[in-house]
């Protein structure tokens, strides 16, 4: 489960204090799945990497799988980012130099799990890639990027996926196969899905809905409510 309590964020600019995020409140049950919609520069992405534990709180509270990310220093987030969070970047966020099975790997073995090529050749398979494991990222389509960039996600099994707009530099064709492999990769392992998307459609295949407004979080439930809020 995670939970923010009273959350905010402020970045000193050099015209001085910026509050990105205020007071935000939010309870994600295990399994769950979630998008975060709302206009560009709202706070989306702020909240989803203070959620992943990839940016600290100015003040308030986060627990992510009992673990106070809050009062956590970044090597300590770094040891629970590893065993709970795996964390998919609208800019696929691949390492230019490696194979398609090499970045896969690598996630692995930096989270210590046996047999790294053995999984990361199985998840390739399950994503789609298995006959372009030794294709390195330029060699490789947007929506071939993004599946290898979801399988060096999923390989270490995490409780939590975070997904920054997944499919907003793929086409159609590409964006709907990344959604399905999100939403069947989170019913099979029973993974908490947290996205933030533009997307309505995407948005719309999630249990909840939360809207961000100039740095504040209300709940959506409204389909006519949520399309307004989706842009």
């Amino acid at each position: 489960m995670i939970e923010c309590k009273s959350v905010n964020k402020i970045v000193t600019t050099t015209e001085g204090q910026l509050q990105i995020l205020r007071d935000i409140n939010l309870k994600v049950e295990d399994g769950q799945t979630l998008a975060i919609v709302g206009a560009s520069g709202s706070g989306k992405s702020t909240l989803l990497s203070l959620l992943a534990g990839l940016d600290e709180v100015s003040s308030g509270e986060i627990i992510l799988n009992g673990q106070p990310l809050h009062a956590l220093d970044e090597e300590q987030r770094a040891l629970m980012r590893g065993a709970n969070v795996g964390f998919v970047f609208q800019s696929f966020m691949l390492v230019q130099s490696l194979s398609a099975l090499e970045n896969v790997m690598l996630s692995a073995q930096l989270a210590g799990v046996d047999d790294a090529k053995g999984r990361a050749e199985a998840i390739l398979e399950q994503v789609g890639l298995g006959h372009r494991a030794k294709h390195y990222p330029n060699q490789l389509s947007g929506g071939e990027q993004q599946r290898v960039a979801i399988a060096r996600a999923f390989i270490t099994r995490p409780k939590i996926l975070f997904a920054d707009e997944p499919t907003g530099n793929l086409d159609a064709t590409n964006g709907e196969l990344v959604e399905q492999l999100l939403f069947n990769l989170n019913a099979e392992s029973g993974t908490t899905l947290i996205l933030v998307t533009h997307d309505s459609v995407l948005a719309g295949k999630c249990q909840r809905q939360v809207i961000m407004h100039a740095g504040e979080l209300t709940e959506s439930t409204s389909p006519s409510e949520q399309q307004r809020h989706v842009g």
